[in-house]
């Protein structure tokens, strides 16, 4: 996924979130990748946890535990944070725990994360997934 483009990407949570809101809801709505300190929320084109904000660019970067539920989609994810303009793909950002100061993820860490979440879905959940990335 680290080679697809960011606009691809859009286009296939766009898909995902016609075919599947169940599959929607899978991807990008953990907290386990979280960029370092970085307490994520909520979804932002621009990290900050400057007042606890919690906005983060990392997809299942959410480990707060007021999460708001809204934001926990994988078309949340592309829409919030710029992925159709070229931003936060495939590598995500945070902010460090109470300040404003952007922290960039691991190489591909959006990539990674979104490819994470694809792997544990079911395999009825996956088929669908599969036909819908050859569409893209």
């Amino acid at each position: 996924l680290a080679k697809t483009s960011g606009k691809d990407i859009v286009q296939f949570a766009n898909a995902v979130k016609i075919t599947s809101s169940t599959i929607d809801g899978k991807v990008c709505s953990k907290g386990y990748a979280a960029v370092g300190t970085a307490q994520g929320k909520e979804y932002a084109r621009v990290p900050d946890d400057s007042s606890s904000a919690g906005k983060t660019a990392q997809c299942s970067g959410l480990n707060k535990s007021d999460a708001k539920n809204e934001h926990k989609f994988l078309s949340k994810f592309v829409s919030l944070t710029g992925v159709n303009e070229g931003e936060n793909w495939p590598t995500g950002s945070g902010a460090t725990s109470s300040n404003t100061t952007v922290v960039k993820g691991s190489t591909n860490s959006n990539a990674k994360a979104v490819a994470t979440d694809l792997v544990a879905l079911n395999r009825d959940e996956k088929t669908i997934v599969a036909g819908l990335l050859a569409k893209t």
